[in-house]
């Protein structure tokens, strides 16, 4: 198993801006910080967009990431950040998940999830729609804590030369290692698939 640790050269500096919160889009209240914490599998999802530096450009990485046992039970990869890329991770949770009705979806207020594209696509699903409160990143700190354990564990140590070759380590990364493997403090020392196998 991969051990976390910083490496002695990290690119990427450069921030790309996720998050375009200028739109005519509804914002929906944050009904995250009144929920209560989760007991169960699929009670509270929360989403987020980050960015791969490639040498063929960027690559943006959708997930959504599973509150109460911290596994990212969906995601998808483009070089657009775009409505798509966000209801292509959602479908992929959706597929492997099967939620009930009402399960809370929380993301930031960006366009991609305001959209009517995306709205719909909750709406669909029967999906409880919740959104940060404006420029409070700390709303969504356990996807924020994942970005910053992908790039640390794998993104800074690779030089990627494609899309494919990124695309292709993430999947590993995700499928084979964080949900299955990495252990975490904040779930008794069991990886996500564990605690939830654990807990059943």
């Amino acid at each position: 198993m991969r051990q976390a640790g910083f490496c002695g050269r990290q690119k990427g500096r450069y921030r790309v801006q996720t998050t375009d919160s200028n739109h005519d889009h509804p914002i929906v209240p944050n009904r995250l910080a009144e929920a209560p914490t989760p007991t169960a599998p699929n009670q509270i999802w929360v989403a987020d967009i980050t960015y791969i530096e490639t040498q063929e450009g960027w690559l943006y990485l959708a997930g959504v990431l599973d509150l109460y046992s911290r596994k990212i039970v969906g995601w998808s990869m483009s070089e657009w950040i775009d409505t798509p890329l966000v209801v292509a991770a959602l479908n992929m949770a959706l597929q492997h998940r099967q939620p009930t009705a009402q399960l809370l979806f929380h993301s930031d207020r960006g366009v991609q999830y305001a959209s009517a594209d995306f709205r719909a696509a909750l709406a669909q699903a029967q999906l409880l729609s919740s959104m940060r409160r404006k420029g409070n990143c700390y709303d969504n700190a356990a996807m924020e804590s994942f970005w910053s354990t992908l790039k640390i564990e794998l993104v800074y140590r690779r030089d990627f030369a494609s899309h494919s070759q990124a695309q292709s380590a993430i999947f590993d990364y995700i499928e084979a290692c964080y949900n299955r493997q990495r252990l975490h403090r904040a779930l008794d020392f069991l990886s996500p698939n564990q605690f939830e196998t654990k807990n059943i």
